[in-house]
Order: structure tokens, then C-alpha cells, then sequence
């Protein structure tokens, strides 16, 4: 699905509503609507930058916002599961292939899978969804989730508030996110391998 809002709307937003757009912009956009979720993080952290907003709060609603977006997806998954897809999954584009995907996901990488999805659009609207569908403990599950979204979040407001210039510079916010996006997943499974392979050994 296309993007709901353009660079312009959500920056608007978020100079006119601040923390309590980006919060809410962020919950509704890990559910799984079309919301860009990078850019919108992207964005705030430029405008931190310029002194529009400010940096507590946005980077509060920023953790805010993506622990409670996985989290309510969990507990879909966890409460109603399948049903919620075959009923009304297509309102919000999740359709029982995309679920799949995230299963696939979720039985390969495990408990990694709700980290590493954060990275990987199409993915992380789902890993929660499938961490709530397969029950996966709560206390395993916002281990990962939630050590994901404060990495995610911390990454994409840097990226605005250190390198914003150059990212408006590119004119293509999108491109920009999916090139780093790569970058970023093969690093943090390069690390993750290291780190799993050092804790088995010892």
C-alpha cells in the first residue's frame, strides 16, 4: 500500500502536534498501516535539529510510540490470531501472505526475528503479530521487542539530527532509508551471528 501522508504532511504534523504525533504516527504504522515510519523518525530527528522540537519528549514519544505499536499487535495475536486476518486483516493490510512471510521469519530466526524485523519493512508490522500468534511468552517477547524499537528509534532520529542535510539534499527520503535499511540488517546480522556463536561456546 502507498504511504498515507507525504514528507510535507508529516513534517507539518509534527511541527504543529509534536511528541503526540510522532507517538501516534509510529503506533499506527508498526500495526501495519501505511505509514513511513523511517522518514517520519527521520524527519523528527532534523526538525530536534533546527530546534522545532524538542529532543526529550520526541525521543520519549519515539520509544513510546514503537514499543506500544509491537505490543498492541502481540496481543492481537496472542487474543484473537487467525481470526483477526480472515476478518479484518485487509482493512490493514494484513493479509494471510504476509503473515506467512512474518511466520517464516519467526520460525527461522526465532526470538531474533522481533529485533532484527524492526530493520526490514513488511516485516516488522508482523513479527509481533506472529510472536502473539505462536504465544510466545510476554517476557521473552518485550525483551527483544522493545530492545529493537529503542535501537530502531535511536538509529533513524540520529540519522535526521546528525545527517539531516544530506538526506534532504538526496530529495528522496525513501530511497535513502531502503539503501540504509540493507546496510543496517546485514551489519546487525553479522553481529547477532558473533554474538550467538561467542554465547554457545561459552
Amino acid at each position: 500500500m502507498e504511504a498515507l501522508m507525504d514528507n510535507e504532511t508529516l513534517s507539518l504534523w509534527l511541527i504543529h502536534y509534536g511528541s503526540f504525533a510522532l507517538f501516534t504516527l509510529l503506533t499506527l504504522g508498526i500495526i501495519a498501516l501505511p505509514i513511513p515510519e523511517e522518514t517520519l523518525m527521520v524527519l523528527a530527528g532534523i526538525l530536534m535539529h533546527k530546534g522545532l522540537l524538542h529532543i526529550p519528549p520526541t525521543v520519549i514519544a519515539t520509544y513510546a510510540g514503537s514499543i506500544c505499536g509491537i505490543s498492541i499487535s502481540y496481543l492481537l495475536g496472542r487474543s484473537l490470531g487467525n481470526y483477526f486476518i480472515h476478518k479484518y486483516g485487509s482493512w490493514v493490510g494484513l493479509t494471510e501472505h504476509r503473515l506467512q512471510q512474518a511466520h517464516s521469519w519467526f520460525e527461522r530466526f526465532g526470538k531474533w526475528a522481533l529485533l532484527i524485523g524492526y530493520f526490514i519493512p513488511g516485516v516488522r508490522h508482523f513479527t509481533g503479530f506472529s510472536a502473539g500468534a505462536t504465544n510466545l511468552e510476554y517476557k521473552q517477547f518485550a525483551i527483544f521487542a522493545y530492545i529493537g524499537a529503542i535501537l530502531w528509534g535511536t538509529l533513524f532520529l540520529s540519522l535526521g539530527y546528525f545527517f539531516g542535510n544530506c538526506l534532504i539534499a538526496c530529495k528522496n527520503l525513501e530511497k535513502t532509508d531502503i539503501a540504509l535499511i540493507i546496510l543496517i540488517v546485514l551489519g546487525l546480522a553479522y553481529l547477532i551471528y558473533h554474538l550467538r556463536k561467542k554465547f554457545v561456546q561459552h
